[in-house]
């Protein structure tokens, strides 16, 4: 039930977000989720993707500074309320969320947060606990 992030450390200065994206895309790497967190020097870049070992590779080779590291993808309502109950089961069992990002289903009227928790077992437990659908890698890479 986890899901492999690459996450990516870039200098924040021009051209660099767009030639790690064209890295992946030279190489036929889909992203299927990212998101990009930044200060004035750096930012991190994080994605899901099918390929992982494939990105990871071909970034490094590139000289990107590479990590992959696990989270978990669940299946959220796409209407007011959705995350705040997900975040809600989390809360209640003391679960620390260190960072969580979203994209939209495209054929159903739900969304899919990606999430990061200290614990990511405990994380799944009261997930699953709470009736959350928690996805594999396989049913995010297939929406």
């Amino acid at each position: 039930m986890k899901l492999k992030q690459i996450s990516v450390f870039l200098e924040n200065r021009k051209g660099r977000l767009w030639k790690a994206l064209n890295i992946l895309s030279n190489a036929g790497v889909n992203i299927r989720a990212l998101s990009i967190a930044d200060t004035s020097e750096f930012g991190i870049l994080r994605m899901i993707v099918p390929e992982v070992e494939l990105a990871e590779e071909k970034l490094a080779q590139n000289n990107f500074v590479v990590k992959v590291n696990e989270v978990i993808a669940v299946e959220v309502l796409d209407e007011p309320g959705g995350l705040d109950a997900v975040l809600g089961f989390l809360n209640k069992a003391d679960v620390n969320v260190e960072y969580l990002y979203a994209f939209v289903e495209k054929k159903t009227n739900k969304a899919i947060v990606v999430i990061r928790t200290e614990d990511l077992d405990a994380g799944i437990k009261v997930l699953e606990d709470g009736g959350v659908t928690i996805l594999s890698a396989e049913d995010v890479n297939l929406l």
